[in-house]
């Protein structure tokens, strides 16, 4: 199993099989709009259109199992990342990250790489997986992590 396994609703309501993204380098965030990490848009917006022509996508899920930070509709939710960070990577429905309901994109991302202590569960918004142009995960980081600093890591699966 790896990335093109899957698909997931995109935030206006379509249907996006992941195999679209094959032969390129994935960061798949769950984000929120009323988080204390929110903005980290602007970093991840910033090292998306740095890198998109050399086959680098960021693909953001919002999430409102931490904190109930992303409350809002799919629609209100496209309005203020666009109005407050200009983003222009790709943004999907809301969905959960952990538990039963759990999208079966993030149960797979836990499974490949597990967080800190050795743990599936995802902590907190802005948990980021890097996948490889191949598919596979290769590295998960916190929500602490900044856009900034994964950008070296870029050049491990280039």
């Amino acid at each position: 199993m790896n990335l093109y396994d899957f698909e997931a609703v995109t935030i206006d309501g379509g249907t996006k099989k992941l195999s679209d993204y094959r032969g390129k380098t994935v960061l798949i965030v769950n984000v929120a709009s009323a988080c204390g990490y929110t903005p980290q848009y602007a970093g991840l917006e910033a090292l998306y259109r740095k890198h998109k022509d050399s086959g680098f996508v960021v693909l953001g899920f919002p999430c409102n199992q931490f904190g109930a930070q992303e409350p809002g509709t799919e629609a209100e939710i496209a309005q203020f990342c666009k109005t407050n960070y200009d983003v222009t990577f790709p943004l999907f429905a809301k969905v959960d990250v952990n538990g039963d309901n759990a999208h079966p994109l993030f149960t797979w991302l836990k499974s490949q790489k597990k967080g800190i202590f050795g743990t599936a569960a995802i902590k907190w918004n802005f948990s980021k997986f890097l996948v490889d142009a191949n598919g596979d995960v290769v590295k998960r980081y916190g929500s602490g992590d900044t856009p900034e600093a994964i950008e070296k890591d870029l050049n491990l699966v280039s």
